[in-house]
């Protein structure tokens, strides 16, 4: 018998908590397996006195039984995940790279930072991390994917006569080519240090559910983010939905079980980009403040604003989602009132659903009565009635089940419903 893989989605821009709950739910599973995006994505994980910021490596390797696995739509820069790596002990035989992953090198960040830069006002706003540049070259059919590392110099002759063949290019936007022989030496420092992690991780996944293993699916970003359903072009480069998963591991939809998805109590967005619910006032800088939203990877300052029913309606329908985990309810703890945005006006008309472009939507809010305290309680009864009235009404907005509720950083502090 097959086992079916449960899979953990953002819901809004990303940066909804997916670290806590992909760790709180790995101790039950045999596998965590990453689809898509690189690291430019971080996963904030505490336990007891110690905080991990994750980039690229699953959650799962927090659960010293639980295997994880890097696949195929992930953008994979070596140099970072050799950095993570270092956070760990006996990764042998517990962490697997896909040999069809395909890998981000300096250069990409020098082309990510200039194109931003001739942008100049109509910047998108990324991390400079070379994210777009290299799902750009795998779409265009001249990236490199981490089998080459194997064999560093015919990857060198490779990547030598890339930038010969740009040059005029690369010369205009100020991205210098590599040295040959200082490039050689660090592909082959990336053989050393990760050619034993790399192989077939698509027969993988096959085996292991054949095998009825317990699999946890984790991406990055949010839905809001996803190159085809979010606010585009203010969006990642990869497909953050769960549908991701499928091309991103190899796996056909019928083998997608439980689909949760990830949701703060409000919303945040990192970069520039269409913010429907973002409140510039007083109350957005509380919840910046509460949260501690600046950005795992950058260090950016998020922008913060309140919960979205319409996006959050539009995500759910997506991704198929079973059930939601709330995250951060104890930062809305001590408002007076607490808003949702329940439709937009958008050219004098309320609507209900997302529309092409969000740009110039105005939210149009329902208020509901704060509370005082819900940090750290770990029983749904035991919340304050208007904090249970709030998740319930936004359960009734959105049409789904708020099955998981966290109420601090710290990993016991969660509800299940």
């Amino acid at each position: 018998m097959s086992s079916k893989a449960d899979l953990i989605v953002g819901l809004q821009w990303g940066d909804e908590g997916k670290g806590k709950i992909v760790d709180h739910m790995a101790q039950t599973h045999d596998y965590v397996c990453r689809f898509a995006g690189g690291h430019n994505a971080g996963h904030t994980i505490v336990i007891g006195d110690k905080k991990y910021a994750l980039h690229l490596i699953p959650s799962g390797v927090l659960n010293a039984s639980a295997k994880n696995i890097v696949g195929n739509g992930v953008v994979l820069s070596p140099v970072d995940f050799i950095k993570e790596m270092e956070q760990f002990d006996n990764l042998e035989g517990r962490l697997f790279l896909s040999d069809k992953a395909h890998v981000l090198l300096p250069y990409h960040a020098q082309i990510d930072q200039a194109r931003e830069r001739m942008k100049g006002d109509k910047a998108i706003g990324t991390t400079g991390k070379g994210i777009g540049p290299a799902y750009g070259d795998k779409i265009a059919r001249i990236g490199h994917r981490l089998g080459e590392l194997l064999n560093p110099e015919k990857l060198t002759a490779k990547i030598v006569a890339y930038f010969a063949m740009n040059k005029p290019v690369f010369d205009a936007m100020g991205v210098e080519a590599p040295d040959e022989a200082a490039l050689l030496a660090e592909l082959q420092g990336y053989k050393e240090a990760l050619g034993s992690f790399i192989c077939d991780t698509t027969q993988m996944m096959w085996e292991i559910m054949d095998e009825d293993k317990k699999i946890l699916l984790e991406g990055a970003q949010g839905t809001m983010l996803d190159i085809d359903h979010g606010t585009y072009p203010y969006v990642t480069s990869s497909t953050t939905v769960s549908a991701g998963a499928c091309s991103g591991l190899g796996i056909n939809p019928k083998d997608i079980g439980k689909v949760t998805g990830i949701a703060k109590a409000y919303c945040t967005r990192v970069g520039n980009g269409p913010f429907p619910s973002e409140d510039f006032g007083e109350e957005g800088d509380t919840l910046r403040k509460n949260g501690h939203e600046f950005g795992t990877t950058t260090g950016r300052p998020r922008r913060c604003g309140w919960f979205d029913a319409v996006a959050m309606r539009h995500a759910v329908r997506v991704n198929g989602v079973d059930q939601v985990a709330l995250m951060k309810l104890d930062v809305l703890d001590g408002f007076d009132e607490v808003k949702v945005c329940v439709a937009y006006e958008v050219d004098g008309k309320e609507i209900n659903y997302v529309p092409y472009d969000l740009e110039d939507a105005m939210p149009i809010y329902q208020s509901f009565p704060g509370w005082e305290k819900t940090e750290g309680v770990r029983v749904f009864d035991d919340l304050p009635d208007t904090a249970k009235s709030y998740i319930e009404a936004l359960e009734e907005m959105i049409g789904t089940k708020m099955g998981i509720i966290s109420t601090s950083p710290e990993r016991e502090d969660t509800i299940i419903r």
